[in-house]
């Protein structure tokens, strides 16, 4: 109890204390990869691949690299402000571009590498995207559609080693980057409050939204490198992120390299064992990675690995499962820190380095952020009561709207606040528990169920896997909890393992709670970025 104490007045103190000091004018680029790069040799990326090749970068080689970038898109015409959709995966040409993008004053949309060509079509007639850059790998996908895409002009293409050489009517971004002077520092001005970078939404509850976000969100991800990820400009991180997620940014790219620190990028399928090989061979400082990966990293033999130089394990994207947190600190001795945001902002709530973690537990809010659970008519609700994660006011570290979606905009604001469309509630110590989306909550009988609670319970039970809860529609109750459930490899589907779970489900939580269906799948529907789609598996529950 006084370790928790402890660590409640710690944050006290850095919440009382900060103060927003976003500079202005201000570039990623040129402020913060530039500075940096006054030591030309300070490590800032350490890339492998599947097949054990490796590239090393200073931040020297990152200035050279992205000014390369810049002048190409200048030499192209790319103006300031016109969008450039970079669709790359984990490379180091990646981060070259989307930092010389920014230097060179474009707006840049970093897109999922598994995009289908109707993604692509969405993305570029909505932004009106006046440039492509991608792998040769993809750019199939884009020639496809390429008659839709009446607004790009440039099409640049990056061959991997191993690939097949680029494509009829593409530019070799290799090529074109080589023949551009990598010495002369070039930057557009960029005011902090100019747009700098759209995301797209997983579309977890309809079509990807346009997210937009200005020079200061780059500037503002260095709180979650300090305050969330605990990084020390000497350190090494992993981050197991793709490239077109909003979590990059936290942690591959803005939130790492604003505190000087090396990132670790591996360019392969994620499979348990080679992830645990590498964490115990690359030794980084912080890791990162999302609960999907989390829950088959405890499946494997944890007490075999050594991590010798790991001090801090986080986790975000979905809340993580507490048997899954249990499992790995019995095993590893350290424990995952869970935090809490959104394609819209920086890191919101998060269990902070040295705090104790309560499992299931979203944390507390980050500093410069005043975050609260508010009712319909706008009011912060006592703690213990359920209502909408909401965050007050205009910090930098938040968007600046729905691009080019008045109506979307305006929707998701309730007075002062911008509600973030999840549930929880706060307890008397003024920490945030997450209850579920607010669409996913279930009402069943009157009860109000979140489905992470159902699912951390099942994911406790030895044959489970994975599983997603939604409401099933019912004529009596209006709705029960429906399971959707993968089990552990070589566990037989039957009725007496249905029978199983639901008493266990009634043991662990309230047993109002149990799912009354459960239903085996061999896996469950996920956006891009690895989040359970619920309204997919609730939409075919309505259809029956």
């Amino acid at each position: 109890m006084t370790e928790f104490r402890e660590a409640l007045d710690r944050w006290r103190r850095e919440r009382d204390a900060f103060r927003w000091s976003v500079p202005d004018p201000f570039n990623f680029g040129r402020d913060v990869v530039d500075h940096f790069a006054r030591d030309p040799a300070r490590p800032a990326l350490f890339w492998r691949d599947a097949e054990g090749r490796e590239r090393r970068l200073s931040f020297g080689d990152v200035r050279a690299g992205s000014n390369r970038a810049a002048h190409l898109l200048s030499s192209l015409g790319v103006g300031a402000g016109e969008p450039v959709l970079v669709m790359l995966p984990r490379v180091p040409e990646w981060q070259l571009v989307v930092v010389g993008a920014l230097k060179a004053g474009a707006l840049v949309i970093p897109s999922s590498t598994i995009l289908r060509p109707k993604d692509i079509v969405y993305r570029v007639r909505h932004s009106g995207a006046v440039a492509i850059v991608t792998t040769a790998e993809q750019a199939g996908a884009v020639d496809a559609v390429r008659g839709e895409l009446t607004s790009v002009r440039h099409w640049l293409v990056l061959v991997e080693e191993g690939a097949r050489s680029a494509p009829e009517s593409w530019e070799d971004l290799a090529t074109a980057l080589a023949a551009q002077p990598g010495t002369d520092p070039i930057a557009t001005p960029t005011r902090a409050s100019d747009p700098a970078l759209v995301y797209y939404t997983s579309g977890t509850t309809g079509p990807p939204k346009a997210v937009l976000h200005a020079h200061a969100y780059t500037y503002a991800q260095r709180y979650t490198a300090l305050h969330w990820l605990g990084l020390r400009g000497s350190d090494r991180l992993w981050t197991t992120s793709d490239t077109g997620w909003a979590k990059a940014a936290y942690s591959v790219l803005f939130g790492p390299w604003s505190v000087g620190a090396e990132v670790f990028l591996y360019h392969g399928r994620f499979e348990p064992h080679t992830e645990l090989r590498l964490l115990e061979s690359i030794g980084p400082h912080v890791f990162c990675a999302p609960p999907t990966e989390f829950r088959l990293l405890v499946k494997e033999d944890l007490r075999a690995f050594r991590f010798a130089r790991l001090r801090e394990v986080v986790s975000a994207g979905e809340p993580l499962n507490p048997e899954v947190i249990r499992a790995w600190h019995e095993a590893t001795g350290r424990t995952i820190r869970d935090g809490y945001g959104q394609t819209e902002s920086i890191l919101l709530i998060g269990n902070f380095p040295g705090m104790p973690v309560r499992p299931g537990l979203m944390g507390l809010p980050m500093p410069g952020h005043r975050v609260d659970v508010i009712g319909e008519d706008a009011r912060p609700l006592p703690p213990g009561e359920v209502g909408d994660v909401a965050i007050a006011g205009d910090p930098p570290s938040l968007f600046r709207g729905y691009w080019k979606d008045e109506r979307a905009s305006l929707a998701c604001r309730r007075g002062e606040w911008y509600v973030t469309g999840d549930r929880a509630y706060r307890d008397a110590d003024g920490f945030f528990w997450f209850v579920g989306r607010a669409d996913d909550v279930i009402i069943s009988a009157g009860y109000r169920i979140g489905p992470f609670e159902v699912e951390s319970a099942l994911v406790e039970h030895p044959d489970v896997l994975e599983a997603a809860a939604v409401a099933a529609p019912d004529p009596v109750r209006g709705a029960i909890v429906k399971a959707f459930v993968v089990l552990r490899p070589g566990v037989a589907r039957s009725a007496e393992l249905v029978r199983a779970l639901q008493e266990h489900v009634k043991a662990v939580t309230a047993p109002y709670k149990y799912p009354r269906a459960i239903e085996f799948v061999d896996a469950l529907p996920k956006t891009v970025s690895g989040k359970i789609r619920r309204v997919e598996l609730r939409e075919a529950e309505k259809r029956g």
